[in-house]
């Protein structure tokens, strides 16, 4: 795969997304490499797209706000939850050298990491249960998740450094889904709502079941107050 660039002047003007940074990785980052053949004449429309097994490439704009929210800098530890085809970890490196990504689905994520290795991009995949991030190279100063959870996955939020901020998608349908910025700071978690968004469900493993740790009962509480109040 060789690197191929994107068209000049494909963004469109999206109003609440200001970032230069952010505009600079979806400018440089070349779509099309990461949707299947039959869609790459689409890659550059701001839709989101088909990549197979039931899963989708997000709708750029989407992307875009997404990475805005999280403030990302050139040191942030970042950890994506579903790699998916890669293009949003690919927008991630763009902007921070820490990079990691977590995908359920083993044909994805070795997919993803071919594109990552072909086109230079920094990012370490794992497959694995997403919902449980990757504690091993937990603290992060951001988390991102591209799929929507029926709740915010306290593991997650365990895993956020002091100031921490984690964009997820949550509902239980594709019909109720809320796109919230959590922000871990001081030891209090705050929460903003983004959009009413429509995502892909995250695909659970068979841990998913498993009783969960005791130490993050708590941290599962304050976030059901927390969201359930708007």
């Amino acid at each position: 795969m060789k690197q191929q660039s994107p068209p000049k002047h494909w963004l469109p003007h999206w109003p609440d997304v200001t970032d230069p940074r952010v505009l600079a990785a979806l400018a440089a980052v070349p779509r099309h490499l990461f949707v299947p053949p039959q869609h790459r004449d689409e890659a550059y429309y701001d839709v989101p797209l088909p990549i197979g097994q039931g899963q989708t490439i997000s709708q750029p704009y989407i992307v875009a706000l997404m990475t805005q929210a999280l403030r990302l800098g050139p040191n942030s530890r970042v950890l994506e939850i579903g790699t998916g085809s890669g293009y949003q970890a690919a927008i991630l490196a763009q902007i921070t050298r820490h990079v990691y990504s977590v995908e359920t689905l083993p044909e994805l994520a070795r997919a993803a990491q071919e594109r990552f290795r072909a086109l230079n991009y920094p990012v370490e995949v794992k497959i694995g249960d997403g919902r449980q991030g990757w504690p091993e190279h937990a603290p992060y100063d951001a988390i991102i998740v591209t799929a929507a959870a029926a709740d915010a996955p306290p593991a997650l939020v365990a895993q956020l450094a002091d100031g921490g901020r984690l964009v997820i998608p949550v509902g239980e349908s594709i019909w109720d889904q809320v796109l919230w910025l959590i922000e871990h700071a001081g030891g209090r978690l705050t929460a903003q709502r983004l959009a009413d968004v429509r995502f892909v469900p995250l695909v659970a493993t068979e841990s998913a079941g498993l009783e969960e740790d005791p130490a993050l009962a708590d941290i599962r509480r304050e976030l059901d107050v927390l969201l359930n109040r708007w």
